[in-house]
């Protein structure tokens, strides 16, 4: 779900291209990269690509040929994994069940009544399983990048890398990642290029977006104790919904108003009544979140072990899977810069 900030950090974004990131090392939000990959990849009647066997392939098609196109701008991706998630988080994924299941019987409605574009149902059905999981870290190994396990949540540790000056942004379309502290976030990576816009015959151009954590700040007038206590009051994964009847605006006059007193606040707000748990140990774990040190290394292109992937068990076209291999191989070796040489010229 991510926390809903596209109102108050929309004048703060910054439409760039991907040629502007040309020697970057990006860590992207693996579980919420496949997750658009398998909702986006499918046909129009809302079937994802499926191997021989019937086993799902969307999120494998994207993970290779979109990563390919991120490296042949010069991009170098690592992919940062979820790991074991709080037990607060219980909540939320049981929320999205429920979803899930609605939709299940929206989409068995509209086949009944015989709609064609059954696209927008399948979407909100993908699910990552774990197998999909561990075929998508051994693709990104094969192709000489690095899969980072986080301990907890993969956008605290993407946050961590960028703070720590292994990578130099993280990515990911949720702005989880910058509650959690990363200086520069990067949205739409993955899905650039032209969508079409929902219920119209029409179509939109999707860019990068760069986000700055400082500018926002700076931005809001509030500082970063505010910005975590601003998302409790909007919602986030550990707290679904937020406060009743609090959206970005108004939490965002609140944190004004009683400033670094959270404690009043969220007696104000009468945060006991909407959730059983203590507002301090979500905000606890947004400021010192569950990290782990680690060095970031590109390896060799495994060409035969990319073609066993991909050609062999999931029956993609060897002749076009070659090509992107070829692709890859003359892109990998591409120096990167320093992150200061991008941000100066901002």
């Amino acid at each position: 779900m991510g926390i809903n900030l596209t109102e108050l950090v929309k004048p703060f974004k910054k439409e760039i291209s991907l040629e502007e990131l040309n020697g970057k090392v990006i860590a992207i939000d693996a579980f919420n990269t496949l997750y658009q990959f398998l909702a986006t990849i499918r046909q129009i009647d809302g079937t994802p690509l499926m191997n021989k066997e019937g086993k799902i392939t969307s999120h494998l098609s994207g993970l290779f040929y979109r990563t390919i196109n991120l490296i042949e701008n010069g991009i170098k991706p690592v992919y940062v994994f979820d790991g074991k998630a709080p037990e607060f988080k219980r909540e939320e994924r049981e929320r999205r069940e429920k979803i899930k299941e609605k939709y299940k019987e929206k989409l068995e409605i509209a086949k009944m009544e015989g709609e064609r574009d059954l696209k927008k149902y399948a979407q909100a059905l993908a699910k990552l399983n774990n197998e999909m999981v561990e075929e998508s870290k051994e693709l990104i190994k094969a192709m000489g990048l690095p899969v980072v396990q986080a301990p907890s949540e993969g956008e605290a540790e993407a946050a961590y890398l960028v703070k720590s000056n292994k990578v130099n942004l993280a990515a990911s379309q949720d702005y989880d990642s910058l509650i959690f502290g990363a200086p520069f976030l990067v949205r739409n990576l993955n899905i650039v290029g032209k969508r079409k816009v929902a219920n119209k015959n029409i179509y939109e151009e999707i860019k990068p977006e760069l986000l700055e954590r400082k500018k926002i700040l700076e931005g809001l007038k509030i500082n970063e104790d505010q910005l975590i206590v601003l998302s409790l009051l909007i919602g986030t994964d550990f707290n679904p919904g937020g406060i009743r009847g609090i959206g970005p605006k108004k939490a965002l006059e609140l944190v004004k108003k009683f400033g670094n007193n959270f404690d009043l606040l969220f007696k104000f707000v009468k945060w006991e009544e909407n959730f059983s748990i203590d507002w301090k140990e979500i905000f606890n774990f947004f400021k010192n979140p569950p990290v782990i040190d680690y060095e970031i290394k590109f390896g060799k292109v495994e060409e035969d072990k990319i073609i066993e992937i991909l050609v062999e068990k999931n029956d993609f076209s060897k002749e076009r899977v070659i090509k992107y291999i070829e692709i890859l191989k003359k892109h990998m070796n591409v120096k990167q810069q320093n992150v200061l040489d991008f941000f100066k010229k901002k």
